[in-house]
């Protein structure tokens, strides 16, 4: 038996091996979620985050090999199983060059199949015990779409770099359009950048720069625990993202690295003095911009190549072709989320990007 249960996902779409794969590891003292369509798997690995993902090749709506390249760009690191039924040596070469762990061909002795799983997710846990810990993100906006505009890229960078990213939206942007609508997007953004949200409801225009701002901050500080807060700059038109600057400094005074994105409503004293390289997830940001359809016709600046454009103008003061700026107000974090995992996980989701324009 298991003394602290291994975590698997299970994704197979023939419910005879799903249930005896299960059955398997259950009877071992694994805690197991089987998952029929692939297309579903990356929430149920979101909610899980398993020590051990096992996933057949062939499947409706995507391949196997198509979702390891989604999970090694969302959770670098994590063991992966292929178990299929073909056993020609060109499917085993195409799980392996996909990064797959382990290639076991059905039927799967039990024996076997917990021998596999215990061993990668014993190294698993291992590895990231011996790991230094990931950053712990929050990002904080007045109204829906703030972050995302604002720091969109950087938070898929850091997603990639296996961090852990939660955004706290103090609004619900009423006056932007329906309430009901922003909230859902919110949550479809959320989704797709892997974010836990907090979303509250105080009044849009008329966010105070004290309590109750300050005490929703707060609260969320002392149960997220960040090591690096962004939030909106105070050199901005806009009366909300000022009080929210106000309110983020004095809430998060223990945090050791908070910066300042820029808002479309930012003014000319708008003062980057860091300019964090974004190559390889701008398509990714401008697909969480699109959540926001509500606000394509009236923002001219969740287009596409406007953000492009943004990001490319920005990329003269830094590296690489891409970049967001940022004023930082302190810093003992690395911003630039430049981990090793970063290159494999960007030429991933160019191969997502891929094949969800083919899709299309």
């Amino acid at each position: 038996m298991v003394d602290q249960p291994f975590l698997v996902v299970v994704v197979e779409d023939d419910p005879d091996v799903a249930f005896y794969t299960k059955t398997v590891l259950e009877k071992r003292g694994c805690v197991v979620e089987g998952v029929a369509n692939p297309l579903l798997a990356r929430a149920a690995i979101r909610r899980l985050a398993p020590d051990v993902v096992i996933t057949d090749i062939e499947m409706p709506g995507m391949t196997g090999l198509e979702l390891i390249e989604e999970i090694r760009a969302e959770r670098p690191g994590t063991p992966i199983v292929v178990m299929t039924a073909h056993v020609s040596i060109d499917y085993a070469i195409a799980a392996l060059r996909s990064q797959a762990d382990e290639f076991l061909s059905k039927p799967v002795s039990s024996t076997d199949l917990f021998a596999v799983v215990a061993r990668l997710a014993g190294e698993f846990r291992r590895m990231k015990a011996a790991r230094p810990p990931g950053e712990v993100v929050l990002a904080i906006g007045a109204h829906p779409d703030d972050v995302e505009i604002g720091v969109g890229g950087i938070l898929v960078a850091h997603r990639a770099a296996g961090d852990s990213i939660t955004i706290l939206t103090l609004s619900r942007g009423a006056r932007g359009g329906e309430a009901d609508d922003r909230q859902n997007e919110s949550l479809a953004s959320a989704e797709l950048l892997g974010a836990r949200l907090f979303l509250e409801d105080l009044e849009d225009t008329h966010i105070s720069n004290a309590d109750p701002t300050v005490g929703i901050i707060e609260r969320v500080v002392a149960e997220v625990n960040p090591t690096i807060v962004y939030t909106h700059s105070n050199h901005d038109r806009h009366q909300d993202h000022r009080a929210v600057h106000d309110a983020t400094l004095v809430a998060t005074r223990t945090v050791r690295t908070v910066a300042c994105y820029q808002s479309p409503s930012a003014t000319v004293d708008f003062r980057p003095n860091r300019f964090v390289s974004i190559d390889g997830f701008t398509a990714t940001k401008n697909q969480v911009l699109a959540s926001f359809a509500s606000q394509a016709d009236i923002r001219w600046y969740l287009e596409p190549d406007f953000v492009e454009a943004t990001a490319r103008y920005w990329s003269r003061y830094g590296g690489g072709k891409s970049s967001e700026p940022l004023e930082i107000v302190r810093e003992s974090s690395d911003l630039s989320v430049s981990r090793g995992e970063i290159a494999a996980a960007v030429q991933a989701e160019k191969a997502r990007l891929t094949r969800d324009e083919a899709a299309l």
